[in-house]
């Protein structure tokens, strides 16, 4: 994991120089930033722009430090082209889902590239699911699986509770985004890895439920 490929380096100058813009420039990050009644106007353009600006270096950082570990494991499963495609998928997946739970908060907005790194996370851990995760907080290995699972349980949970100023229902897309695109181009999963594509499946159909549920 980590080896820096062009495909990336120029994604994360993006995500950099469109974000650092958007820092000291007011009317750039108002004009471009995910809100949901000028996106139902049709300025669609926001669905994308908002997944390169960053509320603060902090925020920015994060995700692309997420962006820089995993990219490189679906890169060398399906190559630079189809890396694009799932990173720009998870991020329009996560623009869609905030958008249809947002649907009727005119001013709810959101930035960051969290939907579409989601994304990355969530395909690479289905191409390589015996990959394990050290995280900052935790100082053992932790089956990339595991945290998968979990960090999409936690998203239902700050969903539903609105937690932090934090676009849950944006990374939650994502993850679907990245999930359902990546067994599209690699139906092989099915034979190789179908547990893995069962135990990612359940905290998607549990959103789902829940809705419908009326309890989201």
């Amino acid at each position: 994991m980590g080896d820096l490929d062009i495909i990336t380096i120029v994604i994360i100058a993006a995500n950099v120089i469109i974000s650092y813009k958007g820092y000291g420039d007011f009317s750039f990050f108002e004009k471009y930033k995910f809100q949901v009644g000028p996106i139902q106007r049709g300025e669609k353009i926001r669905m994308f722009s908002s997944g390169f600006l960053h509320v603060d270096t902090q925020h920015l950082l994060f995700n692309m430090l997420t962006l820089y570990f995993f990219s490189s494991v679906i890169i060398n499963y399906l190559g630079q082209f189809n890396f694009i495609i799932i990173y720009f998928a998870s991020l329009l997946f996560g623009s869609l889902l905030s958008l249809y739970f947002h649907k009727n908060e005119y001013y709810y907005s959101a930035v960051g590239a969290s939907g579409a790194v989601t994304g990355i996370l969530y395909s690479a851990i289905l191409l390589q699911p015996d990959m394990s995760l050290m995280l900052f907080f935790i100082p053992i290995p932790i089956p990339a699986y595991i945290f998968g699972i979990g960090y999409l349980l936690y998203s239902i949970y700050g969903m539903k509770n609105k937690v932090g100023n934090i676009g849950h229902d944006a990374h939650f897309g994502g993850a679907i985004g990245g999930y359902a695109i990546t067994l599209i181009l690699s139906p092989w999963l099915f034979q190789t890895n179908l547990l893995m594509i069962g135990l990612l499946a359940i905290p998607i159909v549990l959103l789902f439920v829940l809705k419908k549920a009326g309890k989201m």
